[in-house]
């Protein structure tokens, strides 16, 4: 039978490391920790889990920081996890199928949280959706100063693993590694991911000046197949287009994606609002897409929610449908904006019962 090992990098996680480990520590046979200057309680809450234990000193590059704590591993398996991830389901026995052809490396789902807006009551979290490629082969390592991906030719495949990561909802993480991204760049300027993390992270800063300039980049570099980052690069380059009220570019984009991305619900999410903003910016020269708002959000609710597409939760469920039920208030039919806003409420999405509870 294989053996698997759980393996991390740490530095300063008292916050979250016993939670991660008490999640996962039944999953796997053995743990190897490697903490990069960690000065408060990391190493001793590994050594409750009995964690194999080294130091490394941290040199701005996570691969490298990985490929070492792979090398402590003597196990025929490695799930590289973070301290901010905690499984949330699957088992060992989920793997066994996998874990028998070491010619593959398994990729597993997060629920990413990040701030989705906030209430009188407090913020309200959102949830991503992300495929990583985490479940390793002996033998298999990472490139990539940050953001780091494998270095083998295996193929890729999902595994039943999901995790819940929290690390979007701390601060600080985006200077640490906008720093990082630029030094990459410098090094390979047309490497299409590392450009797409760098718009992703300015994106994030609300840089979105700069994010532009380098999704640009990104959008002419990227292959139109291969790249499973593609569909999240395009869509979050259309988003910054349209928070910079750049409406004739993001349409010329829309229209050249449409064939590629168009069974993407995110897609479709992002078209309705984009035609509305447009529309509020120039109705007499965007008010031909105003059909086009309602039949988006049809489209999402039609495709659903995939998470291997990578996307927000609730672009194929309860947010397209209290978008409609908005649409359908403001055009005057009450009686489908009620449907679409009963249907959203009922899946739990907080503002659609405020609204419900508004038009009582």
């Amino acid at each position: 039978m294989s053996t698997l090992a759980l393996v991390m990098i740490v530095k300063n996680e008292e916050r979250c490391l016993e939670k991660c480990l008490s999640q996962i520590a039944d999953l796997v046979d053995k743990i190897y920790i490697t903490d990069t200057g960690s000065t408060d309680r990391t190493m001793e809450i590994a050594r409750k889990f009995g964690a194999h234990l080294t130091t490394y000193e941290w040199n701005n590059d996570f691969a490298a920081a990985r490929n070492y704590s792979l090398a402590q591993s003597d196990c025929d398996w490695n799930l590289v996890v973070d301290a901010d991830e905690y499984l949330v389901s699957g088992t060992r026995k989920d793997l066994d199928g996998f874990l028998r052809d070491q010619k593959q490396i398994g990729a597993f789902q997060i629920n990413d949280k990040y701030v989705e807006y906030s209430s009188e009551k407090g913020d309200e979290i959102g949830i991503v959706y992300t495929y990583v490629a985490r479940l390793l082969p002996r033998g298999v390592h990472f490139t990539g100063k940050v953001h780091e991906q494998t270095d083998g030719r295996l193929p890729i495949r999902p595994i039943p693993l999901t995790f819940e990561h929290d690390g979007y909802l701390q601060t600080g993480k985006g200077e640490r590694n906008i720093e990082i991204l630029y030094e990459q760049n410098r090094e390979t300027p047309d490497d299409p991911y590392v450009l797409f993390q760098t718009a992703r992270t300015l994106r994030n800063m609300r840089r979105l000046e700069e994010a532009a300039v380098y999704y640009e980049k990104f959008y002419e570099k990227v292959p139109l197949k291969g790249h499973g980052y593609r569909p999240a690069g395009v869509i979050t380059y259309l988003y910054t287009l349209m928070e910079l009220r750049r409406f004739d570019k993001g349409l010329e984009i829309i229209r050249e994606e449409e064939k590629r991305l168009g069974h993407y619900a995110d897609f479709q999410f992002f078209c309705g609002l984009f035609y509305m903003q447009a529309i509020r910016s120039d109705v007499k020269a965007y008010i031909q897409y105003l059909p086009q708002i309602e039949a988006s959000y049809l489209r999402c609710l039609a495709i659903g929610e995939v998470p291997l597409h990578q996307g927000v939760l609730g672009c194929g469920s309860f947010k397209a449908a209290y978008n409609l039920g908005t649409w359908y208030e403001v055009s005057g039919n009450m009686e489908l904006a009620y449907r679409y806003y009963r249907q959203a409420a009922k899946e739990g999405y907080k503002p659609a019962a405020e609204r419900l509870k508004a038009l009582q």
